[in-house]
């Protein structure tokens, strides 16, 4: 039995963070940063059956083209996706009730839709960046049993050609579902290795008043390949997402709408344009499959 401590509910049976029940939930689900891209996808529902938020976490749940889908804001960072995917895992793997892990474990579909910057001047403003690998920076995974799931081929190759200081922790690297890649796979999607930080400043390379442990590493991250894949873009929630859904059995996958281009230095003029045709293109994948 797990204990309250461990596992957290509220007096209303739903999960601590969440506010969630099992009910509430598809097992098709896609998450966003913002909670107010939310209502920006399920307006192109036919139908919204549920709607709650707490805090940062704002849930939704409808039809679209006769396909049950939920989508949720997980807020920013992997500390947030260490809250969402284990209390998602809960409401579908363990009974609320008994406090016991159910002996018939359910999957879910996880699709996350955000937005990125691109490390390549060929990968432009206003494309979209499929993630093959997510490649952690921030060492949230690490508190968990994670070699069944990682490639360490892929971080030691990064460890050695970054001289990476290994007092930040290991960077561990987790594949994307290859069930989900077959599913939203298009021509129009640049593949390779998306770099999770665990910051948006120092930890992406960006200097304010701060000086940084590695001010080049940006840089070397630029020119680092394995195997044909390059790291394509940075942000802060992919490789968190890979890893714990692979650890509890689940199906992720990351798309990213790139939105600014740090080869470059530009900017999108119209980034929300960029972000609506990667959820509209996802929406209609996910009703055909």
């Amino acid at each position: 039995m797990i204990q309250s401590s461990e596992l957290i509910l509220n007096p209303d049976g739903s999960v601590y963070h969440l506010n969630l029940k099992p009910e509430n939930i598809a097992h098709d689900i896609i998450f966003v940063g913002d909670q107010n891209r939310v209502e920006k996808i399920t307006q192109f529902f036919d139908s919204v059956e549920f709607s709650t938020q707490k805090r940062e976490f704002k849930t939704q749940t409808g039809m679209f083209k006769g396909k049950r889908i939920t989508v949720m804001s997980t807020g920013i960072g992997p500390d947030n996706i260490d809250i969402v995917i284990n209390e998602l895992d809960a409401l579908v793997n363990i009974d609320l009730e008994t406090r016991q892990p159910k002996e018939n474990l359910t999957s879910l579909n996880i699709i996350r839709i955000g937005t990125s910057g691109s490390l390549h001047a060929d990968i432009p403003v206003d494309s979209f960046v499929m993630s093959k690998f997510g490649l952690g920076l921030d060492n949230m995974l690490r508190s968990y049993l994670i070699d069944e799931v990682s490639n360490d081929k892929i971080e030691d190759a990064f460890v050695s050609h970054t001289n990476w200081d290994i007092r930040k922790g290991k960077p561990y690297v987790i594949a994307c579902s290859e069930k989900l890649e077959k599913v939203i796979e298009s021509d129009k999607m640049h593949k390779g290795i998306t770099a999770t930080a665990g910051g948006f400043y120092g930890p992406q390379g960006r200097v304010l008043r701060l000086n940084i442990q590695d001010e080049k590493l940006n840089s070397k991250m630029d020119n680092f390949t394995f195997e044909n894949n390059r790291i394509t873009n940075l942000e802060m929630e992919t490789a968190a997402i890979y890893g714990l859904s692979a650890l509890l059995g689940h199906h992720a996958l990351s798309l990213n709408a790139i939105i600014a281009n740090r080869a470059t230095g530009t900017f999108s003029a119209d980034p929300y344009k960029a972000v609506d045709e990667l959820i509209a293109y996802t929406l209609d994948k996910l009703a055909t499959n």
